[in-house]
């Protein structure tokens, strides 16, 4: 990746993400199927993060629902660490740090919210398991209470980034 060794060493820990993906999603919007695809974008100074997750009707959510977000992952070379933007159909904005660098998940935790009231957070945890799969659970807490899971969603590699 271009730019500096610290920006390498950040992107060593999101590389195994790059390529298209399929899996299954369960939480409170019921239990899903969806395909999401990385790839790095704009010289390779950002990881795009496209997904669609289909949640047919049934007892939990009699519509139905699709949802769909896009993000980008960068390196903020000021802090040192890893931010991801995502932009989701519902018209959410979430900007997340990376927290627990030093552990074996990516966590990142919401530093802004936007079209949510004032002091929601939000938490992803990605998860590897092996070298072509991945676990994602996403937790919403509100204002002045701790993290309640949300979704939960297993993800295999369908193919690899070209």
């Amino acid at each position: 990746m271009p730019g500096d060794e610290k920006a390498a060493d950040l992107w060593a820990r999101l590389r195994f993400l790059a390529g298209t993906w399929r899996g299954t999603s369960e939480g409170e919007p019921g239990t899903g199927t969806g395909e999401r695809t990385y790839a790095f974008v704009l010289r390779d100074r950002f990881l795009e993060a496209r997904n669609r997750v289909v949640y047919p009707p049934q007892d939990k959510n009699p519509e139905g629902e699709i949802h769909e977000d896009l993000g980008l992952f960068s390196v903020d070379r000021v802090r040192k660490t890893i931010v991801l933007r995502e932009f989701h159909v519902e018209g959410f904005v979430n900007q997340y740090i990376e927290q627990d660098a030093d552990g074996t998940d990516l966590v990142f935790v919401t530093e802004a919210i936007e079209n949510i009231p004032r002091g929601w957070r939000a938490r992803v945890r990605i998860a590897r398991r092996g070298p072509d799969g991945f676990t994602e659970s996403f937790e919403l807490a509100a204002p002045d209470e701790d993290f309640h899971p949300y979704s939960r969603s297993e993800w295999r590699r369908f193919a690899p980034n070209p």
